[in-house]
């Protein structure tokens, strides 16, 4: 399968529409995508990953090979672990990077100028998948900002050599309970994958600094299950080390979540009522039909409760 890509450059000009419909599709039909010519800038996605996986080789290789997860692979114990060393950063609404233990100053500044660019990256996204939903451009930010704005945090594994990737996953399946995933990973080691029409597709490492999409449970419930969230998981290997840097994009913790009313389908009303009104449009456009019954379903003559 090839995965959709989209091409931010499109956006502007006469290609404009063939990649909205594109970016439509892969949020309906598959849950994720890639990005290219997104904006950010690439030496400062190299010097990330280099920091970061600097960083892992000082402070957490050694103690990830002595630690219950590595000696779980050695009895056999693997049910119910993932093979990752891994810690979270929280930017937004409060930073937590000043008190993540043994990170290099420049690392937490690059950090810092890296998540400011992809947050206007995902902003640019949510008002897109807006657009194509037929919603107004600002909809996903408001349903997700609660008092103090959208949640904005960055998961940053390593899934180190594994000895026996057989018995273990890198990190099982599941879907992400967010909004919107930001993904810088590894150019060189495989090991992600997704699940689409009943087979799990491989996710190749990115080359020239994609940025690899996909969409949370969040992002399934306010389109009415228009774009889903996909089961996804991360394979052990053998042979390498993968990166992983998945940025969140995420409601706030107080944000009330509830499909797009404008995506609803009319509910609540009696068939009969349905059928006198078919009987004078049954040959015009259904979609003003849908409307009308919604507004008899918001209280109006006819429509049960």
């Amino acid at each position: 399968m090839e995965i959709p890509v989209i091409d931010f450059n499109e956006l502007n000009g006469e290609k404009r529409s063939k990649t909205m419909a594109l970016l439509h599709q892969a949020c309906e039909k598959w849950g994720f995508f890639q990005v290219e010519n997104h904006g950010i800038d690439k030496k400062l996605m190299e010097k990330v990953k280099h920091l970061i996986n600097t960083h892992y080789e000082e402070n957490l290789k050694e103690s990830f090979y002595d630690s219950e997860i590595a000696k779980s692979l050695e009895k056999g114990n693997t049910s119910d672990i993932d093979w990752e060393s891994s810690f979270f950063i929280w930017h937004q609404p409060t930073s937590n990077i000043n008190k993540i233990g043994n990170l290099s100053e420049d690392l937490r500044k690059t950090m810092d100028e890296y998540i400011a660019q992809l947050i206007k990256m995902a902003e640019k996204l949510s008002e897109l998948m807006c657009e194509n939903l037929g919603l107004e451009k600002g909809y996903i930010m408001e349903a997700f900002s609660g008092s103090k704005g959208p949640s904005v945090g960055t998961k940053v594994a390593k899934y180190p050599q594994c000895p026996d990737p057989g018995l273990v996953r890198g990190l099982r399946e599941h879907t992400d309970a967010g909004g919107i995933i930001l993904l810088l990973q590894d150019d060189q080691v495989p090991g992600l994958e997704f699940f689409k029409d009943g087979e799990w597709v491989q996710i190749p490492p990115s080359k020239n600094n994609t940025i690899f999409v996909n969409t949370g449970d969040q992002v399934e419930v306010l389109s009415n299950g228009r774009y889903r969230s996909t089961l996804h998981r991360v394979m052990a290997d053998k042979s390498g080390s993968r990166l992983s840097i998945a940025t969140f994009y995420n409601p706030a913790g107080d944000a009330i979540i509830s499909p797009a009313s404008k995506l609803l389908y009319p509910n609540h009303f009696r068939f009969q009522d349905y059928l006198n009104l078919y009987a004078t449009t049954k040959f015009s456009d259904k979609g003003p039909r849908m409307e009308s019954m919604k507004n008899m379903a918001n209280g109006h003559h006819g429509v049960t409760a």
